[in-house]
């Protein structure tokens, strides 16, 4: 594909990675490929070609669909092919066709591919939808077909997980994360048991996918069951947006008034709880949501197929239109907002989808002329966090567990202890320091509101509106 670029740009980026002590990890998406790659083409090309069985093919079913599976990004998981008179398989778009993971053949050519990128020195994966290379045994109809969880977590997964582990993996000194869809923690921990043998840690999406808008006391329960359950046998991750969702500080914190102490408050939260904090391009300045004029002016093609789907029921198209934003996927897809030049300094060609126009206030260069900014934030917080083993390794303990606005808990380690107060509201929220914290011996380590000053009492406070506070006491 000409414009991924060049082996060359590629081995470039990879040796100045290095060359700064940083570590570079690859998407590893193995459950599906292109329509257009050359295993493909050979499998659609006859019923008979040696790589036929590297998909999922399936004759019709009373003229139509083999089941009434939906896919992710249309109504069908199948499609038909003229030429060979059967339907194959796809879990995401109709372009992506999903390889039959149950042929050894394909996971040795998978195999082979993962070491071609491990020989040539990076550093891990990220692997891609990996819930879903196990196909369930039988493909009857689903009695809710909108409910996709039967795309996910089927029986042998772990068997493939394992042998992966055992012929590519564990040869190699490398970190792995698998993003793993439909997941409760006693599933998530067969993914990253330290005596599984499959991967180091897992994106889950109980968050992420389970919590349209903020729900303090969900938030709350979720991280007390994911620490509970790994505690000791495994590892999470922290994030509360990726490419797949809207931006954090839009869709979670508060975009308007308070979209800079919003925006510090989330990145406090995701990097003092327990699990790998993940930030995604654009969070370090505060980028927000979009909202574009027309459905014309989004490329999220989940989003343009249900679009279309519910228009062609009948519906409203502005009122199918207003449905959709929030939670498009082309939220977290503008280009990164670098200057306030043109395109904001993406690219000096047509990006691929329009920049967000809040980019003159928003952008890099900004940021990085002011002391208080965003950006200056996260660079203390990750620094901080690497100078403090409790951050990582300590012990958690929710001390607000039925609060909607306050969220205060401690990180504890071989008698090391922070206490990290935060105020996810739009209002003051008074604050009552809990028996057994001496107010006189603290020290501030951080806090998103400038003036906050070392000697300041919390032993009976007001935060105000989405401030983040961390101190070891």
């Amino acid at each position: 594909m000409p414009k991924a670029g060049t082996m060359e740009t590629w081995e470039k980026l990879l040796h100045e990675v290095h060359r700064r002590g940083m570590k570079l990890i690859m998407d590893l998406v193995v459950n599906h490929t292109s329509n257009r790659h050359p295993w493909f083409l050979e499998s659609r090309s006859s019923r008979s070609n040696p790589k036929r069985d590297w998909y999922i093919w399936k004759d019709p079913k009373d003229g139509k669909e083999p089941n009434n599976w939906r896919s992710y990004f249309s109504p069908s998981v199948w499609e038909w092919d003229e030429k060979t008179g059967q339907y194959y398989f796809h879990s995401f778009a109709v372009d992506q066709p999903d390889l039959n993971w149950a042929n050894p053949e394909v996971r040795e050519a998978v195999y082979e591919m993962m070491r071609y990128w491990l020989d040539k020195g990076i550093d891990g994966f990220r692997l891609d939808a990996i819930a879903l290379l196990a196909k369930p045994e039988r493909f009857d109809d689903a009695d809710n077909p909108h409910d996709i969880r039967y795309l996910t977590n089927n029986p042998g997964l772990h068997d493939f997980l394992k042998e992966m582990n055992e012929k590519v993996l564990r040869h190699y000194d490398i970190m792995t994360v698998g993003e793993v869809a439909y997941v409760s923690p006693e599933e998530g921990l067969l993914y990253v048991g330290e005596d599984r043998h499959e991967l180091n840690a897992l994106f889950h999406f109980e968050v992420a996918d389970e919590m349209p808008g903020w729900d303090m006391l969900r938030f709350k329960e979720i991280q007390k069951n994911w620490y509970q359950k790994l505690k000791g046998k495994g590892w999470n991750s922290q994030f509360l947006n990726n490419h797949d969702h809207t931006r954090q500080v839009t869709r979670y914190g508060n975009d308007g008034k308070y979209r800079v102490e919003s925006a510090k408050l989330l990145a406090t939260m995701l990097h003092t709880l327990p699990g790998n904090p993940y930030v995604y391009q654009g969070e370090e300045i505060g980028m927000t949501g979009v909202r574009f004029a027309s459905i014309e002016d989004y490329n999220d093609i989940a989003m343009k197929n249900r679009y279309r789907e519910e228009v062609e029921k009948g519906r409203d198209p502005k009122e199918v239109f207003e449905s959709l934003l929030a939670l498009s996927r082309d939220n977290s897809r503008t280009p990164m907002q670098w200057d306030d030049t043109e395109h904001a300094g993406f690219t000096t060609g047509m990006p691929w989808i329009k920049v967000n126009p809040n980019y003159k206030e928003i952008n890099v260069k900004r940021d990085l002329a002011h002391e208080h900014s965003i950006y200056r934030y996260y660079q203390k917080l990750i620094a901080l966090r690497k100078a403090n083993p409790v951050i990582v390794y300590g012990d958690y303990e929710d001390l607000s567990p039925g609060d909607p606005h306050l969220y205060v808990y401690t990180r504890c380690l071989d008698g090391d202890r922070l206490l990290v107060m935060l105020n996810h509201a739009d209002h003051e929220t008074a604050f009552t320091l809990p028996d057994g914290f001496d107010d006189r011996q603290k020290q501030l380590l951080i806090a998103n509101y400038p003036d906050v000053g070392e000697g300041d009492s919390i032993a009976s406070c007001k935060l105000r509106p989405h401030e983040a506070r961390v101190y070891r006491i």
